[in-house]
Formats: C-alpha cells, structure tokens, sequence
C-alpha cells in the first residue's frame, strides 16, 4: 500500500490529470485499503470489488466529457439513494433495497465523473449519534475502535478518515455530518438546506426536515469539501427547498470583513478543558490571519435547541410511528432508544406544533439580527470527544452532561438553517480527534468554507493510528 489513499481529493485529481496514477490503479489502492481495515472498522454497509473495478475501467477509458471529479474514489451514506448499490437506512425493514435511480446529488457525483466505492453505514433511520443496527453491526472509530465514530453519518466519517474513501456525501438533521467528523478528525459541511439538493435522500427531507436536514459532503480537508459542494451544489427545479443561489469565491479581504464571534460553551453544558483550548487555538489563528475575534454567543441557543427537540425528536417518532407499526420486534436497539427518548414527553398536540413552527421562524429571525455584528461563529462541536459504543453520559468539570445535551452544539445550527462546518484542530489527553464549528449566516456557506479554510490550513488532518500502521 501506498500513502496515496490519504492524499487530499484535490491530490489524488491532480495525479490523475498528470498521468502520475491512472483511474484503475487509483482505485485499486482504495479497494486494497477497504480490504486491509474495513473488516475492523465495518464502515461499509456495500461494496463490491469487482464492479469498483469494472466502474473503474469504464472510467479509464472514456476520453471525452470529463467532469472535475473524473476517477476520483468516493462513498456515499446508504440514505442517499445510489442506484445498484443497497440504501437500506441501517434497517431490518429495508432489508435488500436497491435503488434504480440516483438521488439528485448522486447523479451530479457521477456526472462529475466520480468512481462510487460503495455506500456506508448509518444507524437505524439516521436516528442516533452512534452508528449501529441490526442489519449491517456498529461502526468502529479509527483512531480507537473501541470507540463510535458518530452517527448518523459515521460509516462515511470512518471511511474517509481510515483512507477507504477520498470524500463522500453524509446528511445532517442534528449534527450527522458534523459530529461524526468531529470525532475521527476529519471535516465536513452541513450546508444551508437547498444548497446542495437532498431529492433522493432517505427518509425524505420534508415538512421540518426541510428545515433541519440537509445533505452534506465530507472530506480530509476543507479544500476537498470546497470542492464537492462546488461541483454538487445548484438549483434543483424540482425541490420546493432548493433556492436558485450560484456558488461564490470569497477571497481573503473579503472573508476578513466579517467579524467572528467565538464561544467555548453556552454556560449550561460544560465541555471538556481540550474542547475549550481547541476553540481558543482555532481563534488565535484567525487573529494571525487578520480576522477581528472577539468573545460573543447568540442568547437565542436554548430555545432554538429545545425546539430542534420538538421537532427531530418528538416529530421524527411520529413521522416514522406508520412504518413501524406492528414491527417493533425488527427494529434495533438504537432505534428503540430513540422511542424511548420520544416517548419521554407527552405527544405534541397540533396547537403545540402550530406554535413551535411559529416560534422558530421568530427565534431565527432574532439570531439571523443578533450575527448581523458577528456573522461568522466559531463554537465547538461536541462537549466531549469519541465516546466509547454504548457510553450515554460523561463526567465534566464534575458536572454530569447526558446524551443528547453532549451536542447540543449541533442542534442549534440546524435549528438556524445555517451553513456548519467542522475542521479537526486538536487531540484529547486519550489522543483522539478534537474539531470546531465555524457558522455562517443561512446562504453565506462560502464565507463558513473561507473561514474554515484558514483554520484547517493551521491544524488539519492526521492519518489514525489503525489506518497508518502499514504505511
């Protein structure tokens, strides 16, 4: 095995367009990568060596109509329809599905020419922060697997982080893309909703979904994430979501003008004293590049996490409460926890529905009016690090922090409808993966990227220990 399988996307194109590496050796360093660590990390919920080969040959030989990401090996999360390849949403009742068409976004990837590896794993109905199910087993994180690599999107976290992938397409409704990434040092984007099209993706992004969720890419560096959601992104006539907003270059003079807000918690939940020194560094390196940085937190957080609750917990068990009727004995220990969760609180009454929706328009307007002086955040993702599979509650600062309220961070963004992204920065006493949150106001996601760009250019990626073992 070459290092060339944790080269940045942008990399491994370059080297494809020299003539350095061709599509079909490229592709075979990724398929002996997959072979060598998936079966202690179990990212993939399909793959298949031979039709990666036979994609690939189909790719080497064409000669005309190359698209920007012609040979390039990526993955995508089994919600995200890829016709020939099984999109089962980690689900016993999925069992077998295989799409025939592609989901907007998908289509876009092989149009762009990309080489699809295979799609990854993901938890019961996208419902947890910790990837496992009864159909495919749990993920396992690359730098401890002992560890999740997040959820929902955390077989493609593990993949991309482990060098099985060189970028690939999550979604995020409550930190899906981001925490994931926060916890195997790697990056991704969730998008504004409607920048990148989400037609396609499993469950449907609908009703407060097209709010909360969006599809978003995932990558080594921010650069590649750039990249991906340049090439995907665009109006799609036929989503009620999408808006018709072109991609922006925003150069350096341009993204200093924006004033960065910076927080290390919101005084309710602790994080641990590496979170803090993460978020501090990533401030002080905004300040060498000549951003203005100073102390600010929007008041609005709590409320706009309590109704996140409302509507990805409460809502989201009633959105699935038909299909799974009469099936309970099918579903995952996972998922079960997530009813568990749901069923904690009475069921929301059609008035107190009526009124959270109201409620969160005028919670989003008074944040969108609070970042008018600070339209870039910087926050951190999570209060802890890689949780061991299982762990539901941690000790910090001699405070007990739960499940849910540990990435609190996330939920508030999906809330807002703004653009995320995360960027790895640090490392923990344990010497696991430590990355920060840079927002940006609903359709500004190149300012999020530019921002970010600078942050990851000063920490970035590191090979995990399992995947660099042999290198």
């Amino acid at each position: 095995m070459t290092a060339v399988v944790f080269e940045s996307a942008v990399r491994q194109l370059e080297m494809l367009r020299a003539g350095q590496i061709s599509i079909i050796e490229l592709a075979e360093e990724h398929i002996r990568q997959i072979e060598r660590l998936d079966p202690a990390l179990n990212a993939f919920a399909d793959f298949d060596a031979e039709r990666v080969r036979a994609e690939a040959r189909r790719l080497s030989a064409m000669h005309d109509g190359r698209g920007p990401l012609h040979g390039l090996p990526v993955t995508v999360k089994s919600s995200i329809a890829a016709a020939g390849f099984r999109c089962e949403i980690g689900s016993l009742l999925h069992k077998g599905e295989v799409p025939r068409e592609d989901a907007v976004v998908v289509a876009r990837l092989r149009a762009a020419g990309a080489l699809i590896l295979g799609t990854t794993n993901c938890p019961e109905f996208l419902m947890a922060y910790e990837t496992a199910n009864l159909l495919h087993g749990r993920t396992n994180n690359p730098w401890d697997v002992s560890r999740t690599p997040g959820g929902s999107s955390g077989g493609e976290a593990a993949a991309i982080a482990a060098g099985m992938s060189a970028a690939g397409l999550g979604s995020d409704s409550g930190g899906s893309v981001r925490v994931p990434a926060h916890f195997t040092g790697i990056c991704a984007l969730k998008p504004t909703p409607g920048r990148v099209p989400g037609r396609g993706h499993l469950p449907p992004c609908v009703g407060p979904f097209a709010i909360l969720g969006a599809v978003g890419p995932m990558a080594r560096t921010i650069v590649d994430v750039t990249l991906m959601f340049r090439t995907l992104g665009g109006h799609d006539l036929a989503d009620p979501a999408s808006a018709p907003v072109q991609f922006r270059e925003r150069d350096l003079n341009e993204l200093r003008c924006n004033r960065v807000g910076f927080f290390e918690d919101d005084e309710l939940v602790p994080v641990t004293a590496e979170t803090r020194a993460a978020v501090n560094a990533a401030a002080a390196a905004l300040r060498d590049a000549g951003f203005r940085v100073e102390r600010f937190r929007p008041s609005t957080l709590e409320r706009l996490r309590k109704l996140w609750w409302k509507f990805f917990v409460q809502c989201g068990a009633m959105f699935y409460e038909p299909a799974i009727r009469g099936k309970l004995d099918k579903l995952s220990p996972i998922f079960n926890e997530f009813l568990g969760i749901a069923a904690s609180v009475p069921p929301l009454t059609a008035t107190q529905l009526l009124d959270a929706w109201a409620e969160l328009d005028v919670l989003r307007a008074k944040t969108l009016e609070e970042m008018r002086e600070y339209p870039v955040l910087l926050c951190p993702v999570a209060s802890v690090p890689a949780f061991r599979h299982g762990e539901r509650s941690w000790n910090v600062d001699g405070q007990v922090v739960d499940y849910l309220d540990a990435v609190r961070h996330t939920q508030w963004f999906n809330g807002l409808a703004a653009p995320a992204v995360v960027v790895p920065v640090s490392r923990s006493r344990d010497g696991l993966p430590i990355g920060v949150q840079i927002v940006a106001r609903p359709f500004e996601d190149e300012t999020a990227l530019g921002v970010a760009t600078i942050v990851d250019a000063a920490f970035g990626y590191r090979v995990p220990p399992i995947a660099g073992n042999s290198c």
